[in-house]
């Protein structure tokens, strides 16, 4: 073996145990029991692990420009600090944008509670309640001076009072050092919140009891009124309390919320994708189950067509995805649903390569020239085509992870390191096992292949015509589809609205839920049968999350029914996804123009964008034609197909 050939083999060896020993486990081991015996070492994304999803916007419309200018950061903060005492394990915080905030929170089963801790604004407030009855008569009946308004405040007996407050706050939980849950010595224990004031918050108080002295004095957080004992005494403890009808997880949110401190400002939840644990454990099997089954499929034909060039391709194929586990491992990046379809896609551009190449193999031999001869010309011009392939791919899936979000970004990663993964192994390790093969094997003429047409000559100029008429039916009927159905070619990522998928413990049919919720203004909803009757999908462009589920648990009964997924877009998250997707598109054709006039001819690159239009304009005419939305994974599909035509 020659001194090149040996560092080559060493630097195979050692790429391939370096992939093992990152990506050895990939994902998690656990015995019968689901307890995990190893962690995996590939991050699942929330599709795939179950979880939620949050982008958040911070309302700084009555801050000061200065105030303003801080806000998403303390916003962010604040949240962090909440998230870490709710105990969830690696959670993403970060800013987005100007005013947004992103929210990933792994393994999450509570939705509503997650979202009432991230949520909650925890304005803290102390306000002495009117007891002069003349103004309180006056105030009554919309008459009263200002500086009063009315509230109501529930009771501990379940029952509801108006209170009569001063606008003036005298204490704020600026002050405010501690927040914890305590239990009432009367009664059954009652939970409470005890609240602990600072040197400077314990004098105020003490003051405000002093001076007021059989006056009630209300606790309000976020508007809501929770408490307004009388003042019996001169509090100088620096201490308070927020009693209420509370369960013990209510107090225990409430001083969590109270602790990590106030928002600077309101957030609204402007988009929210949630997924069930038992929905992404089935994503994951199904996933496996499709790389396991492409990767087959692919492994027998290669094996069985190309013979031993095949079995070297297979051998590379097993590399490739070992390199690509390795990488995503190494670096850290989130396996998602769209991910695995990157996989299995990467699977076929692979296998893609070797067929290029043992066809140029093939035919140098049959003009002549001898094995090691044909194998050194046909991986020489095969390179350029793989090139450029691959080159014009990786422009669309780096576009793609620039203006993606969540699990298509998840796509756009794993098809970037499959792309350079596969371009290594189709190049590189196929052809140093046929060099290690073929080196001192001088009773080896040629490679033995199967061949299905020995001569092929189709004259596709010559049904030019037919191709023409197939192409415009198509997309004439297609696009006119398309824009008869207008915004239902869309799916909520780009119209906004909600979608819920429910997995009901029996069979239930569209009208039971359908009349179940005809109380609940869900817009033009549609409501969609899954699989075996026991799943339904929910979509709609009007009606809260929380008010269908409460729907529907009333008529079918607590735990009746699971919530698999949940998917909530705003409009203006709506819109922005939208306007991303052009730019997206715009920006591959673009890119792909510019690679290849400078590979070719600028005229080429025309030709070339013509005719990816057309493969665009095809695939959303049978789109529309066989009914089915566009989506955030549709789009990162299309502009696959961009980089690939």
């Amino acid at each position: 073996m020659g001194k090149k050939l040996k560092w080559k083999s060493l630097l195979v060896v050692a790429v391939a145990a370096l992939a093992i020993w990152f990506s050895y486990p990939p994902l998690d081991v656990q015995d019968e029991a689901g307890n995990v015996l190893s962690e995996g070492k590939i991050n699942l994304g929330l599709d795939l692990q179950g979880g939620m999803h949050l982008i958040l916007q911070v309302d700084t419309s009555k801050l000061t420009p200065e105030e303003a200018k801080d806000a998403p950061q303390r916003a962010l903060e604040v949240i962090r600090n909440r998230i870490d005492e709710f105990g969830v394990l690696e959670p993403v915080i970060q800013l987005q944008g100007k005013d947004r905030l992103l929210v990933q929170l792994p393994g999450i089963t509570d939705r509503e509670r997650a979202k009432q801790i991230i949520g909650k604004t925890a304005h803290l407030e102390f306000r002495l309640v009117e007891s002069d009855p003349d103004i309180m008569k006056k105030v009554s009946a919309g008459e009263g001076p200002e500086g009063y308004e009315i509230k109501i405040m529930k009771r501990r007996d379940g029952e509801s009072e108006s209170v009569i407050l001063q606008k003036e706050v005298v204490l704020t939980g600026d002050m405010l050092v501690d927040a914890t849950t305590e239990f009432s010595q009367q009664g059954f224990g009652q939970p409470y919140v005890s609240l602990e004031l600072n040197d400077k918050g314990g004098d105020l108080f003490a003051d405000i009891t002093d001076k007021n002295v059989g006056r009630r004095l209300a606790i309000v957080l976020d508007g809501e009124v929770y408490t307004a004992p009388v003042i019996r005494e001169r509090i100088p403890s620096g201490r308070a309390q927020i009693t209420g009808n509370f369960s013990l997880q209510e107090a225990k949110d409430i001083s969590l919320i109270l602790r990590a401190g106030a928002l600077p400002a309101p957030v609204k939840i402007i988009e929210e994708r949630s997924v069930g644990p038992a929905l992404g454990k089935d994503s994951v099997e199904k996933g496996i189950r499709a790389i396991i089954m492409g990767g087959l499929a692919v492994l027998v034909f290669m094996a069985a067509y190309y013979l031993l060039a095949g079995i070297v391709a297979d051998l590379a194929l097993v590399l490739n995805i070992l390199i690509i586990t390795g990488a995503l491992s190494y670096f850290g990046a989130t396996l998602t649903l769209p991910g695995i379809a990157g996989l299995v896609l990467t699977i076929g551009m692979a296998v893609d390569a070797n067929v290029l190449i043992f066809e140029r193999i093939r035919e140098e031999s049959k003009v002549g020239k001898a094995l090691r001869a044909a194998i050194h010309a046909g991986y020489d011009k095969a390179f350029w085509t793989i090139l450029d392939a691959n080159v014009t791919t990786l422009i669309t899936a780096l576009i793609l992870f620039q203006f993606g979000t969540g699990p298509v970004r998840g796509f756009a990663t794993t098809l970037s390191i499959g792309i350079l993964a596969s371009m290594f192994t189709a190049l590189f390790v196929t052809r140093l096992i046929l060099d290690l093969i073929t080196m001192n094997n001088t009773r080896m003429l040629k490679l033995r292949m199967m061949q299905f047409f020995s001569q092929p000559n189709i004259q596709f100029i010559k049904i030019r015509k037919i191709a023409y008429g197939v192409s415009i039916l198509v997309i004439a009927v297609g696009l006119t589809m398309f824009f008869q159905r207008g915004a239902k070619n869309y799916g909520i990522d780009f119209t906004g609205g909600t979608l819920l998928q429910f997995k009901f413990t029996q069979t239930v049919t569209a009208q039971e839920v359908r009349e179940t919720l005809t109380d609940i203004d869900l817009g033009e909803a549609a409501i969609q049968k899954v699989g075996d009757g026991k799943e339904m999908i929910i979509r709609s462009y009007g009606g809260k999350t929380d008010d269908i589920v409460k729907a529907l648990e009333n008529k079918f009964g607590p735990g009746s029914f699971q919530v698999m997924r949940v998917e909530s877009v705003g409009p203006a998250v709506g819109a922005d996804l939208r306007q991303a997707a052009v730019k997206a598109m715009l920006f591959a054709m673009i890119g792909i123009c510019i690679y290849i006039s400078f590979r070719f001819e600028f005229r080429f690159a025309i030709t070339a964008i013509i005719a990816l239009i057309h493969d665009v304009a095809v695939s959303l005419g049978l789109i529309a034609f066989t009914g089915r939305e566009i989506s955030l994974p549709v789009i990162a599909a299309l502009l696959t197909i961009v980089g690939y035509s």
